[in-house]
C-alpha cells in the first residue's frame, strides 16, 4: 500500500526538485551580486524593472508585490544615493514617476554582467540550441 499523496496537478517530483535547486542557485547569485553593489535584493529587483521603463511609485509596487509605503521608502533611499530621480507624472500631478540616473544606468550594467559571468555555469553544458529552448519554456511558464 502506498502512503496518500496529494495530487501533483502536472508536476513531476524531478521537475520541482530543478526548479527549486535553479531558484536557490539563482537567489544566491543575486543575492551575492547585489551586496557587492551595495544593493539589497529588491533594490536590485526595483533597478532591474525600471531599466526600460518610468513607473509610478504604484507601478513598482504592483510589479514587486510590495506595499506603497515599502517601495517609496526603497525609492527614497536610491534617490539619496542618487540612482534616481521622481518627477511629477505628467498627466496625474498627486502621482510620482520615478527614472534611473546615469549613476544608476552603468550600475545597472555593471551588476547585469557580473550576473551573466556568475550564471553562466548553469547554462554552460547546454548547447545554443538548448539555451533558446530553456529561454522559450520559462518564458512560457511565467507566462510571458
Amino acid at each position: 500500500m502506498t502512503p496518500d499523496r496529494p495530487p501533483r496537478a502536472g508536476l513531476s517530483d524531478d521537475l520541482r526538485d530543478a526548479l527549486v535547486q535553479t531558484s536557490f542557485a539563482m537567489m544566491a547569485a543575486l543575492t551575492e551580486v547585489a551586496a557587492e553593489h551595495g544593493l539589497s535584493l529588491t533594490q536590485l529587483r526595483i533597478l532591474g524593472i525600471m531599466r526600460d521603463r518610468e513607473p509610478t511609485v504604484t507601478d513598482l509596487a504592483t510589479y514587486t508585490g510590495l506595499e506603497r509605503s515599502t517601495v517609496s521608502g526603497l525609492i527614497d533611499r536610491a534617490a539619496r544615493r542618487g540612482l534616481v530621480v521622481k518627477t511629477s507624472h505628467p498627466d496625474d500631478g498627486r502621482s510620482v514617476r520615478v527614472r534611473l540616473t546615469p549613476r544608476a544606468r552603468r550600475l545597472e550594467r555593471d551588476v547585469t554582467a557580473v550576473i551573466a559571468e556568475r550564471i553562466a555555469p548553469l547554462t554552460r553544458r547546454l548547447s545554443a540550441s538548448e539555451q533558446t529552448r530553456l529561454t522559450t519554456l520559462l518564458n512560457r511558464a511565467l507566462g510571458q
